[in-house]
């Protein structure tokens, strides 16, 4: 049994769509524990984006705890929670969201810049960045090209980087392989797997596609996390 505290911790946790009245999204109890990798599943419209809004602290609950590693960010300030992303959330968003203008060495370091815990981690910032993209498949030379230049593919790999840098404890990852096809993903998944777990770090994916349940420590099924039910008239 893991003695460690989850770094994720979610526990009564209640949110309300704003003009949407008659619903309300309810975690009553969903836990991750350190190094552990997780899918959750869930179609469309199921609440995905609104859970990892929750966890993320984009937005806060109406009720209950959303602890990310032992901090209930729900009780920070608005800048008091970006920065705790950013020391703490490594984020791979859907479509990347690189700056296709900057390189890719920039891209990779941009969380460091609002994050000391994680800029102390890194002794050498180029060595870093290069490391990350070779052991995630990108070629020596990519770090000075524009981000904009690259394929898919390896825009995916670059976004993985900067959400790896550093080391923070959580990876949260929404549908980052939906642009990718099988092979394609498959390879990115076991780079990204290598790196969380030299790291030690959590990741938590969020898809639709159950086929991916074969790389991950869990599968859980967003109906069995949250309940999305009619709020009282």
């Amino acid at each position: 049994m893991n003695a460690d505290p989850p770094i994720l911790s979610l526990a009564g946790v209640r949110y309300q769509w704003s003009g949407r009245t008659s619903f309300a999204l309810n975690v009553p109890d969903f836990q991750l524990a350190q190094a552990e990798s997780v899918l959750l599943l869930g179609e469309s419209g199921s609440g995905k984006s609104t859970l990892l809004s929750l966890i993320c602290g984009t937005i806060t609950a109406d009720e209950g705890a959303v602890k990310v590693a032992g901090t209930d960010i729900a009780a920070l300030s608005a800048g008091k929670r970006d920065r705790f992303r950013a020391e703490h959330i490594g984020l791979i968003f859907q479509q990347f969201n690189l700056l296709p203008y900057a390189s890719v060495f920039d891209n990779i370091l941009l969380p460091l810049r609002f994050a000391p815990l994680r800029r102390g981690r890194v002794s050498s910032p180029f060595d870093t960045a290069r490391t990350l993209c070779l052991d995630l498949g990108l070629p020596e030379n990519a770090l000075s090209a524009q981000a904009g230049t690259l394929s898919v593919g390896q825009q995916q790999r670059v976004a993985a980087a900067r959400a790896l840098i550093g080391a923070p404890p959580l990876i949260v990852a929404d549908e980052p392989t939906s642009a990718l096809d099988a092979s394609t993903q498959a390879t990115f998944l076991k780079l990204l797997f290598a790196q969380a777990n030299a790291a030690r770090s959590t990741l938590l994916m969020v898809s639709h596609d159950e086929r991916l349940g074969v790389y991950f420590d869990r599968v859980v099924q967003m109906s069995d996390v949250t309940q999305t039910a009619q709020a009282a008239q």
